[in-house]
């Protein structure tokens, strides 16, 4: 039996050492910890000497084409680095696979919260609920305005036609996991929902960079000012600033409104019933002092001059893309090429997922 782990399938550590002497000067001291955080490509923090790093590249084992673009990622955060978007300082990229078996990109570690499943006791008081809540959307709308040409992104997309073009390629996503997970279980209302997205798609859109993973796990958040969370204690009574936006791999240029209609499918309102996966879609948000949906949206269209006209279109193809992710997870935990417990609970979670979006389209669910 090999003793490999998981780690030593994303990294060889002498490898990796060899690199960043190479890239950034000679330590004695070089550590790796895999964050178990998130459900894409992967995280790894590395300290080097004194230097507190973040290493992001995709999962070992085949990936759906262009669904793990590390390097797409980090050329979308090097051009953010003077916007008005919170990004962390990138460092350096390579595509060389003999460092660690695929490309990779290395940025700068921040210190600060991102709230998941629960929030830090800090932030737990209306006040500042309300106030997390409007920099999430403020914070969206920046990423909507930023001149894309201006910072080198003008090839970075083709924003013309690109809403049609996300539900033909999240529909092949689907088609790709569906080589493997067909076999296990059907899926019978996902024809219907394809359908659907295919006939109601807007056909008309504002152009604009899409973060294209923009939700509150997706944020890091610390008290104004301070850029960093010592103790609960310490940052009592502070109001919460985003300091980074994080997993730009899916970034290009096209219709901001799905980037909307992402953040809203994640967030839970008071009356919402519960949710198919929890711990992908906290209910957190239903707590006091957090915008409802609609006052999300109505925050966005006073900070963007745009009209949100489609929100049931955006909040389906959102989920049905949530579907397919969770589809391509499944088939990766079949294949064996992921340790992630979230993977294997794809099973039911992905027709969990398709029957809500089939409440919403029937007007059963959601605004």
């Amino acid at each position: 039996m090999s003793d490999e782990t998981y780690l030593d399938r994303l990294i060889d550590e002498e490898q990796l050492r060899a690199y960043l002497a190479d890239a950034l000067g000679p330590t004695d001291r070089l550590e790796v910890e895999r964050v178990d955080a998130g459900h894409s490509n992967e995280t790894l923090f590395v300290t080097w000497g004194e230097q507190e790093l973040v290493v992001r590249r995709p999962p070992p084992g085949k990936t759906a084409d262009k669904a793990h673009d590390v390097l797409r990622e980090h050329h979308v955060v090097d051009a953010l680095q003077e916007t008005a978007v919170p990004v962390p300082r990138t460092v350096l990229a390579s595509d060389d696979h003999e460092v660690m078996g695929s490309d990779f990109y290395v940025m700068e570690k921040l210190e600060g919260d991102v709230i998941r499943t629960e929030e830090p006791a800090w932030l737990a008081r209306p006040d500042a609920r309300r106030q997390l809540s409007t920099e999430l959307v403020d914070t969206l709308a920046a990423i909507h305005d930023v001149d894309y040409e201006s910072v080198g992104l003008g090839e970075f997309g083709y924003p013309e036609g690109f809403t049609q073009r996300q539900v033909d390629r999240w529909h092949e996503q689907f088609k790709w996991a569906r080589e493997t997970t067909a076999d296990h279980r059907d899926l019978p209302s996902l024809e219907r929902i394809t359908e659907w997205l295919q006939a109601n798609v807007p056909e008309d859109h504002p152009e604009t960079l899409v973060q294209g993973d923009y939700k509150l796990d997706n944020v890091m958040v610390a008290p104004a000012a301070e850029g960093t969370v010592a103790s609960d204690d310490a940052a009592a009574g502070s109001e919460p600033e985003i300091i980074a936006v994080f997993d730009w791999e899916m970034a290009t240029l096209g219709d901001p409104f799905t980037d909307l209609g992402w953040m809203l499918s994640f967030w839970h309102d008071a009356d919402d019933p519960e949710p198919p996966i929890p711990d992908l879609y906290p209910t957190l948000t239903a707590r006091d002092g957090y915008l409802s949906r609609q006052e999300l949206i109505d925050r966005y269209e006073t900070e963007t001059g745009y009209t949100f006209d489609e929100p049931r279109f955006y909040i389906v193809l959102a989920t049905y893309k949530m579907g397919a992710l969770g589809e391509m997870f499944f088939r990766r935990y079949l294949e064996g090429n992921s340790d992630d417990p979230m993977y294997p609970t794809m099973e039911a979670g992905v027709p969990g997922l398709l029957e809500q979006a089939t409440a919403v389209i029937d007007g059963e669910y959601g605004i």
